[in-house]
């Protein structure tokens, strides 16, 4: 007798046998007992879960003779169905029978009554192939079909079914089956095969068969074709090119130490061995997602087995913070493959991404502990040296020992002397609190000249937003806010020739809106120079006006370059999750008054835009 596959062989011939879908085989079990048997069902759900299946046992079940047990398996119908002879069960193939003549036919053979059984059942599988006029020409047969007849529609895209057609069916949607589910079914199915696999080899293609029973069956096929009576998780991952716990743990601890050589000659050799890429990817989004659940929950029951060693040994160790971004790098990678040509090129891109996570926080660590030393008040030298003169007339003065009296006529006169006697003489008259308070006088004097120097040299205040200033003004933004501008700011390019608004509009027009709030909106320009030149404008001018007739609503605006959005959203979602975010900005915009408007000639408003040596009017 020739092979036959696994799928094939054990195909479920009775509601025990089928893997997952109880909730509608219990269903459909039900009506049978209580005789409510609708005319007409949609089976929909993927692919390989046991839509075409269950419709075949339920179609055995209607006709079996034994109602009590059915299906039984032993009376005539029963083993009519198995031997593929009954003539009242007909299965159709909608993919090669979709035209309206193929329809016709059918609904001729409807009227006539069934010849063993009790239902004339039709199984019609993808039935979202056949053409409207085929449905339109089954409409009506299936809305008053004869009491004998029951439909039963399966596919794997019923959007593509007619409404009309689903309205009058029982509709179920199939899910993909569970991997535990799986994992049973395929047990079952190894000991009736007297086959040898490890447990951690069955999960392993249970995970593979993604949701599908027909699926598992099929890898199972091929892995017993591999290997005979014995089956690891070293033999699959031969086959399918995937990789193991240990080397996806390796990968990444190349990463946590930066090991750019060694992480590069691993993905180099991955690739010779035929690793699948976006298999690769996706695993290793699975083991950051686990290590993720296992450092919040503490749970082992709840990530996989599998993955435990790798996850207590290495990723533990790493900041969730960073996990959480090393995360958002593999998913945004392996949402970009679906464009990509060269697979590899990406992942190798995504990984030095991942290297650079860390640098990236430490450069911003740095900066912000020095943007911190520098917030620190700085004393200057002449005023600490005043400070320790003060700290030293607090003491109580001693009187220096009697000198011998000199005649003056027999020292040396030097220029200054008289005024260095007269300068001391006070001093030595002084009591010590008086001393005290004269000198701290003295040191506010000081300081306050010291200020004023500072302030007379001080250069103009930077036109860049401090990144603690406008992580607050995140915080004050909603999502709400920032699709409403979003809306409107596409409208931006009917003002860039406008003579009223064409200097704001030109100013803004190669900005991204990163944060929107009540009152104001936070940009994000591809340069420092132009976040610049966008401050500078709020500054003397603002933005009110335009934003008023742009957005609808006077706004303030706040220009940040692409390097500050990204390190200031990296800080974000750090605080975030450390639930230490500050708290938002507080941003008032005053209503502007109403001015008599002058009318400006055309003239005056092109000087005004682009100055007095590019404008010569002419008669």
């Amino acid at each position: 007798m020739a092979y036959q596959a696994l799928y094939r062989k054990y195909r479920p011939d009775s509601f025990d046998g089928v893997a997952g879908q109880k909730a509608i085989v219990q269903t459909l079990i039900n009506a049978v007992k209580q005789q409510k048997i609708a005319h007409a069902y949609l089976f929909c759900g993927p692919r390989g879960t046991g839509k075409t299946s269950i419709a075949k046992v339920f179609a055995k079940m209607l006709n079996c003779e034994h109602q009590e047990s059915a299906p039984c398996g032993s009376c005539k119908n029963c083993l009519d169905f198995q031997n593929g002879a009954h003539p009242d069960i007909i299965e159709i193939d909608a993919a090669s029978n979709n035209g309206v003549d193929e329809v016709r036919n059918l609904i001729e053979k409807v009227k006539y009554a069934p010849m063993e059984g009790k239902y004339k059942v039709y199984i019609i599988d993808e039935v979202h192939m056949m053409s409207t006029g085929a449905f339109n020409a089954l409409l009506k047969t299936i809305e008053e079909p004869p009491a004998h007849v029951i439909f039963i529609f399966a596919t794997t895209e019923p959007h593509k079914v007619l409404p009309t057609i689903i309205s009058r069916c029982q509709r179920f949607d199939f899910h993909k089956v569970s991997v535990s589910d799986i994992v049973e079914r395929l047990q079952y199915v190894l000991d009736q095969e007297h086959v040898q696999m490890d447990e951690e080899a069955v999960r392993m293609i249970a995970v593979l068969a993604d949701g599908g029973m027909r699926d598992a069956l099929s890898i199972l096929d091929q892995c017993i074709a591999y290997a005979q009576d014995a089956i690891t998780i070293e033999d699959i991952n031969a086959i399918y090119g995937i990789t193991t716990p240990a080397e996806k743990g390796l990968l990444l601890h190349n990463v946590i130490q930066n090991n750019y050589l060694e992480m590069v000659n691993q993905i180099e050799e991955l690739n010779e061995k035929g690793i699948d890429i976006r298999r690769l990817t996706s695993d290793l989004i699975d083991l950051l997602k686990e290590s993720l659940i296992y450092s919040l929950t503490e749970d082992e029951h709840l990530i996989s087995s599998a993955y435990q060693d790798v996850i207590r040994e290495q990723l533990i160790q790493i900041p969730k913070s960073r996990r959480f971004q090393m995360l958002d790098v593999l998913m945004d990678t392996f949402e970009k493959y679906r464009n990509a040509s060269d697979v590899l090129s990406y992942f190798e891109v995504a990984m030095l991404k991942l290297l650079n996570i860390r640098e990236e926080k430490t450069t911003a660590e740095i900066s912000s502990t020095d943007s911190s030393a520098d917030n620190k008040p700085k004393v200057q030298p002449v005023i600490q040296n005043q400070m320790n003169d003060l700290s030293k007339a607090d003491r109580p003065i001693e009187k220096p020992a009697p000198e011998p009296q000199i005649p003056s006529s027999d020292l040396p006169k030097k220029e200054n002397d008289v005024s260095r006697e007269t300068s001391k003489q006070p001093a030595m008259s002084l009591e010590p609190r008086e001393t005290a308070e004269k000198k701290q006088e003295c040191l506010f004097d000081m300081e306050e000249e010291a200020q004023k120097e500072q302030s007379a040299t001080k250069e103009e205040p930077s036109l860049m937003i401090d990144d603690t200033y406008v992580l607050r003004l995140l915080v004050g933004a909603n999502k709400q806010e920032r699709q409403m501008d979003d809306e409107k700011f596409r409208d931006l390019p009917d003002y860039l020739n406008e003579l009223d608004w064409a200097k704001y509009a030109n100013a803004i027009k190669n900005t991204e809106i990163v944060a929107s709030g009540k009152n104001y909106i936070v940009l994000s320009a591809a340069s420092t120079i132009e976040a610049k030149e966008i401050n500078q404008i709020e500054q003397k001018e603002g933005f009110l006006s335009f934003t008023n007739q742009l957005l609808g609503i006077s706004k303030k605006v706040f220009a940040i370059d692409h390097e500050q959005r990204k390190r200031v959203i990296g800080r974000f979602k750090e605080q975030m999750i450390q639930g230490k975010l500050p708290e938002p900005v507080h941003i008032e915009v005053k209503k502007e008054k109403k001015q008599k408007e002058t009318v400006k000639t055309t003239e005056e408003k092109l000087t005004d835009l682009f100055g007095d040596e590019i404008v010569f009017m002419e008669e």
